[in-house]
């Protein structure tokens, strides 16, 4: 009986072999990248629960022996894993989504690169495909809502603008407070001028554990940005074709028609005072300022690029045409750039990295004005009857408008334009010592040289005066930037050590030269043509940045990490004495997920990071030498130079200095949600401040280290995959910023008004000072302002705009910010829309002391009343508006709170709907790619302004710093179509 069972299991043993061995197939597939279809090289292909595998080729395919009912693994850096059940197919495509929360994921962390899974300081990370969809030549635009804790402000809709960034608040009053930008490791003046479509990568560095290793530079923030490079084993050429067209935006910012006009007239009560021109006909002359003065623009993006590589070789280069004419007549931007980043290994050790790039930009202005399309009278006719502009100043031109002007005129001939050249070159190499050291050399030179026109005709009445001008300026400027490291890179065991070590080298010359001539003959453009010199003015300033900095990154079994970073910097803005400073911080994590005690199936990882660290800051670039007694050289004595007394030099001037602390929570949840929240304090105290004198020290003053500043926040991003599958995927982003900043300390404890702010211990860097206005006096429709007693502080209400109290009446710091980001794709079509919102920012609508104000400026246009508004009549005395009135009703028009508005806003930044052609179907047509989409950009705005544009008037609108709204530039509604052709 024994006997017999022995041969029946052996006899089911073989024939349980033999049918494994009739479902053991080979498969052959390939792996692709899920939005661009281009094939993915170097995925691991692996048997789950064996150790069975193997590697995609060039091409993305691959080969494996697999049995029936087995699953099969694909995963790659930077990737979602994906498993795939094999059921006895003879070939398989696999697709796979790029995962920027993968804890594996490399990224760039300024001087070097790190896992995800190892960070301790604050790194968030766009890649270069999410910074495209946005239409724009400035890459800081592209930023918006898509990271947390970064209020990105666009200030204008112009061609070319440049927006406001600040990361974690404003830590400063005088000096600057915008991050600086590293591109490719080097140090940039400014905001980069590069194209968008050129970058691959740009980490955002918020706390001291990131930025230290930047010292003086780094108290507000570091933008570093990655530009591509071929990828190995890989050759492609791109083109990517984008054209649309732009609408003025203007809001609910409607100024009023003939008709309305008139009505409002007839409600002035003082007839009297009524200019007799006006009567009922003046309905019948309606002009629309703002149809003339704008227009549908037109925006072109075309970019081609090569990437290449050979056994030793790696190129990319890549060309841009950009061409965009404003949604205002008259204003036209352009720029084309080119890149070659190239890498060549002479050896095992040594690696050739040269880089090359250069933009061309040039603008032609010859704008109408914003301000006069709102400004000017519907009942003023622009065109004669021949449909030659009207001369205003000449007889018989009957114009009403106070100013007497018709921009049309001298927009007949008057323009300016402006070129730029940008160059860039780097010569870096990289020498591997050994395996683990390494020695790096970064070295680049930047020439940059503008040239700006302005010309002024002799029969426009602008020239008048002058008989016509001409104005010329060039500009010029070097920098140099050159980093020698040395960087050892070591595992062993469960340990992981990173050190560097570094010496940087940075200067900056700049000099121009400007002149203006008069008496010209019309259409003259050369200086030389001028018959009298007016004007010769011209610069030259310099400073430089030397640097000693190391850095030190342990890990232990990826659990623990820790990092160390230290930065000795000296600087030719502060004084002998103060030359030098040292920046430092200290930093950790812990991944509890890989601990063996954590085992909860729910969450796929947990990590908690702190760091603590001190950065700096320098005086702004209009202060490159305060350290130095100033005089200016231009002033004449008997006939002779002489010199006059500027500014009081400090020699003990030193950095603005910034002690930051940063604690953070990342969890993710089921492999398909992300969050993360972080606050963090930073403390700035030796504020840069200047110190006036009085008139008889013979100096304006000087400047020295007085005041602090503290800001406390809150950011927390979440991410889910709604949809996770393989042919449908969609994913939501959620991001919020939270900052408040108070001003702890100034000299003496003094308080500073600047126009319609004040700086005062205690309260927010950006508060409005001004009279706060009370509303409308029911009884007889005139104005009221609240008044409190200095003495008992008993508030009041009075008529008498000269008798309110200038009082603190709201800031301009929003509440919060953030962005909302979705991504959704199903079988190649996708749907994707970002959009930006802030809250609580406090702006002074300035236009409405011209367009809203009761009458004080009568013979200007009018804005049309918004819902909720109306004016005081004795049928209607609970108004918001005081009784209009010819001349103005007791200066009501004046600067209070009446004009402070909030801004909070939501806007749709943009939505793109694509489809990617099928593998099959770009392979037939000899492609590796083939993509077509639609984008809109700005197409919604949900706020309660009253202006023109919300966002623009955040920065925009600041009398204080002599804007107007009245010329505001609102971001333009924009519809694109694309194609992107991969060959």
């Amino acid at each position: 009986m024994k006997k017999s069972l022995s041969s029946l299991m052996v006899l089911l043993l073989l024939l349980f072999s033999w049918e494994t061995k009739a479902q053991t197939g080979q498969i052959s597939g390939q792996v692709l990248d899920a939005k661009s279809s281009e094939s993915l090289p170097g995925v691991n292909v692996l048997v789950k629960g064996s150790a069975t595998g193997t590697v995609t080729d060039i091409d993305g395919k691959f080969t494996i022996a697999v049995e029936s009912g087995t699953t099969l693994v694909f995963s790659f850096i930077g990737y979602s894993t994906q498993e795939v059940r094999y059921n006895g197919q003879s070939s398989l495509t696999v697709s796979l989504s790029s995962d920027t929360k993968d804890l594996q994921e490399v990224v760039v962390t300024g001087y070097g690169t790190q896992k995800r899974e190892n960070l301790t300081g604050s790194i968030a990370t766009v890649s270069g495909e999410k910074l495209t969809d946005i239409t724009s030549p400035n890459i800081g635009n592209m930023l918006q809502g898509k990271v947390a804790g970064v209020d990105v402000v666009a200030n204008s809709g112009a061609p070319g603008a440049t927006p406001t960034i600040r990361i974690r608040g404003r830590s400063s009053i005088r000096s600057a407070t915008t991050p600086i930008w590293v591109v490719d490791g080097v140090i940039w003046h400014d905001t980069p001028i590069l194209n968008p479509n050129d970058v691959e990568s740009i980490s955002v560095l918020k706390d001291a554990a990131a930025t230290a290793l930047y010292g003086s530079r780094g108290a507000n923030g570091v933008i570093v940005v990655t530009t591509k490079g071929a990828k190995a084993g890989t050759s492609s050429l791109s083109l990517n074709v984008k054209t649309g067209v732009s609408i003025f935006n203007r809001n609910d910012f409607q100024v009023m028609d003939s008709n309305q006009l008139a009505d409002l007239w007839n409600q002035f009560p003082n007839t009297n005072a009524i200019p007799g021109w006006y009567d009922e006909s003046m309905r019948e002359r309606n002009t629309d300022w703002l149809d003339i003065g704008t227009q549908t623009g037109q925006v072109r993006d075309y970019n081609l690029s090569y990437s290449g590589t050979t056994e030793r070789a790696r190129l990319f280069t890549a060309f841009n045409y950009f061409n965009e004419t404003g949604t205002v007549k008259g204003d036209t931007y352009e720029r084309l750039s080119a890149r070659i980043n190239y890498d060549y290994d002479i050896n095992e050790k040594l690696t050739f990295k040269p880089k090359l790039a250069a933009t061309y930009t040039t603008n032609d202005n010859a704008r109408h004005s914003i301000y006069d399309m709102y400004r000017n009278l519907p009942w003023d006719q622009p065109f004669n009857e021949v449909g030659a502009p009207i001369n205003t100043l000449a007889p018989g031109a009957n114009w009403r408008g106070r100013d007497n002007r018709n921009y049309l005129y001298d927009l007949q001939w008057n323009y300016g334009n402006s070129a730029t050249f940008n160059i860039l070159s780097n010569l870096d190499f990289q020498y591997d010592i050994n395996e683990y050291l390494s020695f790096i050399s970064t070295n680049n030179l930047t020439y940059y040289n503008a040239e700006f026109f302005n010309y002024t005709d002799p029969r426009s009445n602008g020239g008048l005066a002058d008989n016509g001008r001409i104005y010329n300026r060039m500009d010029k400027r070097i920098t140099r930037f050159t980093n020698q490291m040395l960087s050892y890179t070591r595992a062993f065991d469960k340990h992981f050590v990173n050190v560097l070590a570094g010496y940087e080298f940075n200067d900056y010359i700049f000099n121009n030269l400007s002149a203006t001539g008069r008496g010209i003959a019309a259409g003259a453009q050369v200086i030389n043509n001028a018959s009298e010199p007016q004007v010769i003015g011209g610069t030259k300033n310099d400073y430089a940045y030397q640097s000693y900095l190391m850095n030190v990154n342990y890990s232990y079994e990826n659990r623990y990490s820790a990092q160390a970073s230290f930065r000795r910097d000296g600087s030719s803005r502060f004084g002998a004495n103060k030359k030098y400073g040292n920046f430092f911080s200290l930093s950790g994590a812990w991944n509890i997920h890989n601990e063996s005690f954590f085992d909860v199936s729910a969450i796929h990882y947990l990590r908690f990071k702190a760091a603590y660290g001190q950065v700096g800051n320098t005086p702004d670039q209009d202060r490159l030498y305060p350290h130095l007694e100033l005089f200016s050289l231009n002033a004449q004595y008997n006939g002779l130079p002489a010199a006059v007394p500027n500014a009081l030099g400090n020699p003990n001037l030193t950095w603005e200095k910034t002690a930051a602390s940063n604690f953070g929570i990342e969890i993710g949840f089921f492999n398909r949600i992300d969050f993360a929240a972080e606050y963090y304090i930073k403390n700035t105290t030796d504020l840069l401040h200047f110190v006036p004198l009085p008139n008889v020290a013979g100096f304006d003053g000087y400047f020295d280290n007085i005041g602090s500043v503290l800001n406390k926040g809150l950011e927390i991003t979440l991410g889910a995959d709604i949809i996770k599958s393989n042919n449908a995927n969609w994913r939501l982003d959620f991001n919020i910023g939270m900052n408040r900043n108070e001003i702890t300390d100034l000299f003496e404890n003094r308080r500073q008004i600047s126009g319609n702010r004040i700086i005062e211990v205690g309260e927010d860097i950006d508060t409005w000072f001004m009279r706060k206005w009370v509303g409308v006096n029911p009884e007889d429709g005139t104005p009221l302002w609240e008044r409190v007693d200095p003495t008992t502080g008993e508030v009041s209400q009075v008529g008498n705009y000269n008798n309110a109290t200038l009082q603190k009446v709201g800031t301009s710091t929003p509440n919060f910010f953030g962005g909302l980001t979705s991504s959704f794709d199903y079988k190649g079509f996708y749907l994707n829309a970002n959009m930006a919102f802030t809250q609580g920012a406090m702006v002074y609508h300035s236009a409405r002391e011209t367009f809203d104000s009761d009458g004080a400026y009568p013979t200007y246009n009018y804005m049309q009343l918004q819902p909720g508004w109306s004016r005081w009549s004795p049928e209607n005395p609970n108004a918001t508006h005081p009784q209009p009135i010819f001349g103005g009703n007791n200066e009501a028009h004046r600067p209070s709170s009446r004009f402070i508005e909030d801004v909070s806003f939501l806007r749709i930044r943009n939505i793109t709907a694509g489809y990617r052609l099928p593998v099959s179907v770009v392979q037939k047509l000899r492609l590796t790619g083939l993509e077509v989409f639609v984008s809109g950009d700005n197409l919604f705005t949900f706020t309660n302004f009253s202006g023109l544009d919300p966002e623009a008037a955040i920065y925009g609108d600041n009398p204080a710093n002599g804007d107007n709204v009245s010329s505001q530039y609102p971001l333009p509604r924009r519809v694109s179509v694309g194609l992107n052709l991969n060959f």
